[in-house]
């Protein structure tokens, strides 16, 4: 596997070494071994999945301590804008985004460590998204920002008006406006 480095250090995309042949594809999705020597150690627990359809855009989520979440995603099928921001109080890089296309037929897969919040939007008719994480699901510990506060300044690459949220999606704060952040001193991993 390749790893690309992006503008706010730890956020990775990850291309995998792919096999043609005439018979189809073949790549290894996820070697703990590797990922552990070159992103970080890391232990997943945890494999989501949903299906979406053109429009649905969820996002922008993350857990807080103790269960806060690294996750691992890619596109089985279709594809999508999947963003991770820095919402680190005090990082270089707060309120920072990376954005990056995964699709189904680039392969790619985005690392989103702990301290950053999650989303992505469908850009397809039809997505099936997969995801796993290094924490499990604790709804006592959901957090999340607006998908469309303007200080974070992200191109969703679909036109407002066909945004299709979650109930809970269209109600959560500003950035500036949060409650609750991870601090960039903390160590999210101990």
């Amino acid at each position: 596997m390749e790893i690309i480095k992006t503008a706010i250090d730890g956020v990775v995309i990850i291309e995998p070494r792919i096999f043609k042949d005439d018979r189809g594809y073949f790549f290894e999705s996820f070697s703990e071994r590797d990922f552990n020597a070159q992103v970080r150690t890391i232990r997943f627990v945890q494999d989501n999945e949903s299906k979406s359809s053109y429009g649905v855009l969820r996002g922008l989520h993350f857990q807080k301590p103790p269960f806060s979440q690294s996750k691992l995603v890619r596109v089985v099928k279709g594809a999508v804008l999947d963003v991770a921001v820095d919402i680190r109080k005090g990082s270089p890089t707060f309120g920072q985004h990376v954005a990056v296309e995964l699709t189904e037929e680039n392969h790619r897969q985005f690392f989103i460590p702990r301290g950053f919040a999650h989303g992505f939007s469908v850009l397809t008719p039809e997505v099936i998204f997969q995801y796993k994480c290094d924490n499990f699901y604790a709804p006592q510990s959901e957090g999340a920002i607006a998908w469309n506060d303007p200080a974070l300044g992200i191109d969703w690459r679909i036109p407002a008006e066909n945004v299709i949220l979650s109930e809970k999606d269209k109600h959560h704060p500003l950035l500036k406006d949060a409650e609750w952040l991870f601090d960039y001193n903390e160590d999210l991993y101990k």
